[in-house]
């Protein structure tokens, strides 16, 4: 037992893994990386993030390298009828947004995961091992011992964390040992997955992504970095899997798009579109995240994002926790808060995956009827309450995440808040609390800001309160009208209640 005792292992170096990484390799916590392959997945796979991801990657320092190998959705994405009639519109631009960025981004994932990977690199507290396989897990009071199996060397060992997360996808060894069942939400739909190359300019294509709702075959289209670009195609009764991802096939699906002569197959695969959620992201020191607690169906783009969104939640929980802070306690606000959040996004992922998915010819003629009988409606990403945990307030904007504006110096807000909690609030305000709650701030890190830029000061105008706390997720703990209401939302500070060691 001479190894060390980590304060996090994370077992799982996919998008959500490594994001963590980076995140608790900023607040310096020991860290060990698990991972059994031995090389990034070469293949695309997730496409899309929204503007709450690309501001955690901006937290992350990452935003500059991410910018790099991504680009901004232009128009967001159009939901056709079967006469090429724009039925419903998910809004998109690349003006900054209210994170401070584009509203809608897409990737090439092999490439996002570069340069997480290589994020993770500036970090001495950070620990990588690749080729290691988890065999088995055992808690064994305040540690959790992991058997790994070096698959270079073919030797096993032990590795011994306070927390262990796990990142590691739909067949989570994880959640098995934790014995964590999943919800089903009623989705499950196999659809055909085919990523293209163009090796010429094709005009028929849009630069938008396309929902087909067309019920003789259901479609998405989307173009995704340079050359490359995607359909996801249906599959209906009557498809036999193995002859739908043959070049032949495939090319006859989308010939009214694109000839052979003008791509090139770089994946063909059927994939079952699922909706389900954990019940259960904690047992102890066991904690789960990204597709091991829930998977959502992509017709959101929501399935990586919300995999970031639960390392966000999570990273400076463990680092409140891990550092005597905060008690144990407050990692049982991460399900709590999550879990109704991603709730709401694979709620709206199905209803859009009914509309999409319609096949009976009298429903599509009603459906569109319904959608033609105005413009076309358009819509933006939800932005959803957290469930119960570390906030105070009975309605919006409590809960809900703080746009990020520029300020006058250039700086956007959340470079100047850092990583911790902070409050905004008006200068008369901020200099009548209690001398607790300054004491409670200074032991927490609070970064306390008058609010005398304009947008910050707009924003408190138009909500009609003169102070807002933020959580280092950018999460609203609350907001005061006056000293009193800050002096008791800032008890909303994790506080230690118990021993964490």
């Amino acid at each position: 037992m001479s190894e060390p005792v980590f304060d996090v292992a994370i077992i799982g170096y996919g998008p959500a893994g490594a994001t963590l990484a980076n995140l608790l390799g900023q607040y310096g916590l020991a860290t060990v990386v698990l991972e059994k392959d031995a090389e990034i997945y070469a293949l695309p796979r997730a496409i899309h993030f929204d503007g709450e991801v690309m501001r955690v990657f901006e937290t992350a320092g990452l935003r500059a390298a991410v910018e790099t190998i991504s680009r901004p959705g232009l128009t967001g994405m159009h939901f056709n009828n079967a006469q090429g009639e724009t039925l419903l519109i998910r809004g998109g631009t690349n003006a900054r947004g209210p994170h401070g960025c584009a509203t809608n981004h897409y990737f090439h994932q092999p490439e996002l995961e570069g340069v997480l990977r290589q994020g993770v690199h500036r970090f001495a507290s950070v620990q990588v091992r690749l080729k290691h396989e988890v065999e088995s897990i055992k808690e064994d009071g305040q540690v959790v011992n992991l058997q790994v199996k070096d698959l270079q060397s073919d030797t096993s060992s032990h590795v011994r964390a306070r927390y262990v997360i796990g990142c590691d996808g739909a067949r989570s060894l994880v959640r098995k040992v934790m014995g964590t069942r999943m919800t089903d939400l009623g989705l499950h739909q196999p659809w055909l997955v085919f990523d293209a190359r163009l090796k010429a300019d094709v005009p028929s294509l849009p630069d938008h992504t396309v929902q087909h709702c067309d019920p003789v075959r259901p479609m998405t289209y989307c173009n995704v970095t340079g050359n490359r670009r995607r359909w996801e195609i249906m599959l209906m009764p009557g498809d036999d899997p193995a002859a739908m991802v043959q070049p032949e096939m495939i090319w006859k699906l989308v010939s009214p798009w694109v000839k052979p002569e003008q791509a090139e197959i770089e994946r063909a695969v059927i994939y079952t579109f699922h909706s389900v959620i954990a019940e259960g992201w904690r047992r102890g020191r066991l904690l789960l995240a990204g597709d091991a607690a829930h998977q959502t169906p992509p017709f959101l783009g929501q399935g990586m994002c919300a995999a970031v969104r639960d390392v966000a939640n999570l990273a400076w929980k463990l680092e409140a926790v891990v550092s005597g802070r905060a008690g144990d306690e407050l990692l049982d606000t991460y399900e709590s808060e999550r879990s109704p959040h991603v709730h709401a996004f694979i709620d709206l992922a199905v209803k859009l995956g009914d509309i999409i998915q319609t096949t009976d010819p009298q429903a599509a003629r009603e459906r569109d009827v319904k959608f033609k009988a105005g413009q076309p409606t358009i819509f933006e990403f939800p932005s959803p309450r957290l469930g119960a945990g570390v906030w105070l307030g009975d309605v919006a904007p409590v809960a809900q995440i703080f746009p990020q504006p520029e300020l006058q110096d250039g700086r956007l807000l959340d470079q100047v808040l850092g990583l911790h909690f902070a409050v905004l609030g008006e200068p008369a305000l901020l200099s009548q609390v209690s001398p607790e709650t300054r004491q409670l701030w200074h032991s927490h890190g609070v970064v306390v800001r008058s609010a005398t830029d304009p947008n910050i000061a707009a924003w408190l105008k138009t909500q009609q309160v003169a102070a807002v706390v933020l959580r280092p997720d950018r999460y609203i703990a609350g907001v005061a009208r006056n000293a009193a209401e800050l002096d008791k939302i800032s008890q909303c500070l994790p506080q230690v209640t118990e021993s964490v060691h």
